[in-house]
């Protein structure tokens, strides 16, 4: 068993330095020693259309006999199309037993995001996208806001993802809720470090039956991947569209790391427009002050701006 266990630790090593070479920035190491990888893939290299990041945890006894843990991030990956794309990765999985499928993986979602692409001109393609766009989507865009449209879902991990152990529960912290028009937000706050601590926090605020029941759970997180001195950040607007991608813009406007915000709204029945954008933001950013990962607007004007918590949460 010993030799069949190092036998897997080397293809492992093999495996990942081939992926690091081959695709170069797009490969990221989230956690060397608990094995825990990412890459993003799109179906173009100069003008990406689709982009979904793969995200693995390869188990000890990879690839001899289990297959690499995996979840895949993208918005627009849902019902039947997320179906499809898992079950032709459990099929390559299966033709190809024992050996390393990595590379198979990645670039069979390649070939999905690729198809796709050549095919989201059709009218039904844009019927579907127009499904993702709430009743209050009447806010005013902000000018030269990132695109967000990608990487999100996380708590959409596929089922391989619960056989995945060992790692605790962070640490939630609760911010004060503010009530607008009869509209409730309250904020959350977790240290992560690993996308299975994201979704276990995730999963956690759930068992909360008022936050299960929220009309909306918006969340965005900021990982440091120290090897490349990168990030792995991730989205999700639950329904509110756009709130997410906000979100994720005011983490990186702070520059915090390793931490996930989740702001909960219970929809009072009375549209708000684009001050729910305000109140969701506004709910974070308290919360990160509140537990030293930024500064208020004060300190922040006395400090010249610069966040506390720029490379970590603060000492207290």
């Amino acid at each position: 068993m010993a030799q069949q266990d190092m036998g897997d630790l080397q293809s492992q090593i093999d495996e990942i330095e081939a992926l690091s070479s081959i695709y170069g920035d797009e490969w990221c190491v989230i956690d060397e020693a608990s094995r825990i990888f990412c890459i993003k893939i799109s179906d173009s290299s100069d003008h990406p259309k689709w982009t979904a990041c793969l995200q693995t945890i390869l188990p000890a006894d990879y690839p001899s006999r289990a297959p690499p843990l995996y979840q895949i991030n993208a918005a627009w990956l849902r019902g039947p199309e997320r179906m499809e794309l898992s079950n032709s990765l459990e099929e390559i999985f299966l033709e190809n037993a024992g050996e390393s499928i990595l590379y198979l993986w990645v670039e069979k979602i390649r070939e999905f995001l690729v198809e796709k692409s050549l095919s989201s001109d059709s009218v039904e393609e844009s019927e579907l996208r127009k499904t993702m766009v709430t009743e209050e989507e009447d806010y005013d865009d902000e000018e030269g806001l990132p695109d967000y449209s990608v990487l999100k879902n996380t708590d959409q991990a596929h089922l391989f993802v619960d056989q995945i152990g060992g790692e605790e529960l962070p640490e939630i912290k609760h911010g004060e809720p503010i009530t607008d028009r009869r509209s409730t937000f309250q904020p959350h706050l977790a240290m992560v470090v690993t996308p299975k601590q994201v979704r276990m926090v995730l999963d956690k605020l759930y068992e909360n039956k008022k936050i299960a029941s929220a009309t909306h759970n918006i969340y965005a997180y900021r990982i440091h991947c120290e090897d490349k001195n990168t990030f792995l950040q991730d989205c999700e607007d639950d329904g509110e569209t756009a709130a997410g991608g906000r979100l994720l813009h005011l983490l990186q406007i702070l520059d915090v790391r390793n931490v996930m915000v989740v702001v909960t709204r219970w929809y009072g029945g009375i549209l708000l427009g684009p001050d729910r954008f305000k109140h969701i933001n506004n709910r974070a950013r308290n919360i990160l002050v509140q537990e030293g990962y930024a500064e208020s607007p004060e300190e922040a004007v006395k400090g010249g701006g610069k966040s506390k918590k720029s490379r970590g949460k603060k000492t207290k």
